[in-house]
């Protein structure tokens, strides 16, 4: 018998205030279907590519994966967008190699860029959210021609803005609690704690909504928040000098009432130096799960910005 089921009744306990336990994740394993595959290097790289037209990249954070698109995705496509939504390396349905610096941002903008060579697209726009916005300013240090516009929301730009609610140091204690995620003792504690942190109405998701968040987490896929608890939480990122140098046209979609990433500590300094417009700076109803709270509000925002 598998560790994961022997804990299973003290899984549904856990998560006892915020949610049933998630028995059948029909829905979720409906969106793995339409993935499909392409590989990159650290492994096998899954993405919705959805539709026809301009193209948009859209990346989630830690610990979510293109999951969190799904409440967006169809409205854009209707909008006349090609939506492309991967699971990083690491997240979600893609490959989770054992390694450490597997899951550097620039790792990880190595797999964007080899991502959309292999699809044949040569030029897009970039949504990005929480972590994959180290992965994006790392893209654009050499590859920022190919970038037609950035949509930021609620993302890591500078020190002042990032507070995360859990930092861990490298090593065995890290390593017992990325355990526990995967084998469903502490699984359910991890996703109740960051709803509650991340939205403004936790009671909001489906048990449906929670499996695509939980499903991976008990499948393995913690080698990429380890990376990021232990690293990217301890040294607060500062890509201050790659933004500073950024021409492409830029909006930021942000949910105000997000404590772990906020806009307000680095507005004067983002707004400095980013080739942002008044206009182009949305605050919205929401914390830090945007794309759960306020989708068609996101969704409009986009293609506003877009078609400007």
């Amino acid at each position: 018998m598998k560790l994961a089921s022997l804990f299973a009744p003290l899984s549904v306990m856990l998560f006892s205030n915020c949610a049933s336990h998630i028995k059948s994740p029909e829905a979720y394993q409906k969106f793995r279907d339409q993935q499909e595959t392409q590989t990159v290097p650290g492994g096998e790289l899954k993405y919705i590519d959805k539709g026809e037209g301009e193209v948009l990249l859209l990346l989630h954070g830690v610990p979510s994966s293109g999951w969190l698109y799904r409440k967006m995705i169809d409205g854009l496509v209707n909008q006349g967008y090609r939506v492309i939504v991967p699971d990083m390396i690491g997240y979600g349905n893609s490959s989770s190699p054992e390694g450490y610096e597997l899951y550097s941002p620039d790792k990880q903008a190595q797999r964007l860029v080899a991502l959309m060579d292999k699809l044949g697209i040569k030029t897009w726009s970039q949504v990005f959210h929480d972590v994959g916005g180290t992965w994006t300013w790392e893209l654009m240090k050499n590859h920022e021609h190919r970038i037609n516009k950035l949509i930021i929301l609620n993302t890591i730009i500078t020190a002042e803005g990032f507070h995360p609610p859990v930092k861990m140091r490298p090593g065995i204690l890290a390593k017992t609690a990325m355990w526990g995620y995967r084998n469903g003792i502490t699984t359910n504690l991890l996703l109740k704690g960051l709803f509650k942190e991340a939205l403004n109405n936790p009671k909001s998701l489906s048990l449906s909504d929670i499996a695509g968040y939980q499903t991976p987490l008990i499948e393995g896929k913690t080698h990429g928040m380890y990376y990021f608890f232990t690293q990217t939480c301890n040294n607060s990122p500062d890509y201050s000098d790659v933004i500073a140098k950024v021409s492409t046209p830029t909006t930021v979609i942000w949910g105000r009432n997000d404590k772990m990433l906020q806009w307000q500590p680095q507005e004067e300094k983002v707004q400095q130096f980013l080739p942002l417009e008044s206009e182009d700076i949305h605050l919205i109803d929401a914390k830090h799960f945007i794309q759960e709270e306020q989708p068609e509000l996101v969704n409009q925002l986009i293609v506003d910005f877009l078609k400007k």
